[in-house]
């Protein structure tokens, strides 16, 4: 049995990322090179797969009419996707967090800062549909509460 995704844990580790990313910034910016806007769509494409991983695990574990069953090992590496979603998606979102913090501002002066803005705001979209559809998943793999099995009180 595993434990469920803690929203503090990836709460940490995001703001972690986004400090270290904007110290590094501040220290390496004019030596990079602009940042591409689409790059925050791959983990949007990751979510939206996630998701629908999720829903289609959900009816199958609930036993929804006509959804095969769930095989266990299935599920168990569906936690685990999930459970690793998760940490990435905390980690990226944190590091474009710490990039948005980093351009914004700059965006008057700095002509880079201005489209690297635009990509972060992507990059902090798309790991937060990730995140949250990993959180999702997760959820959807839990057992059905099993009612056969609950002590009856009167007894």
């Amino acid at each position: 049995m595993t434990t469920r995704t803690s929203p503090s844990v990836l709460l940490v580790l995001a703001v972690a990322a986004g400090l270290v990313v904007n110290l590094l910034l501040g220290a390496f910016y004019g030596a990079l090179p602009p940042l591409p806007t689409p790059a925050g769509v791959t983990f949007l494409v990751l979510g939206v797969v996630e998701a629908g991983i999720a829903v289609v695990l959900y009816r199958r574990i609930r036993r929804r009419p006509g959804a095969r069953p769930v095989d266990a090992l299935a599920t168990a590496r569906a936690v685990a996707l999930a459970k690793a979603s998760a940490l990435a998606g905390a980690l990226v979102g944190g590091a474009w967090c710490g990039v948005l913090a980093y351009v914004l501002p700059r965006r008057a002066q700095v002509a880079a800062a201005a489209s690297d803005t635009v990509a972060s705001v992507v990059g902090i979209l798309g790991s937060a549909v990730l995140v949250g559809a990993a959180l999702a998943l997760e959820w959807c793999c839990r057992t059905p509460d099993d009612q056969d099995t609950t002590p009856d009180p009167d007894r």
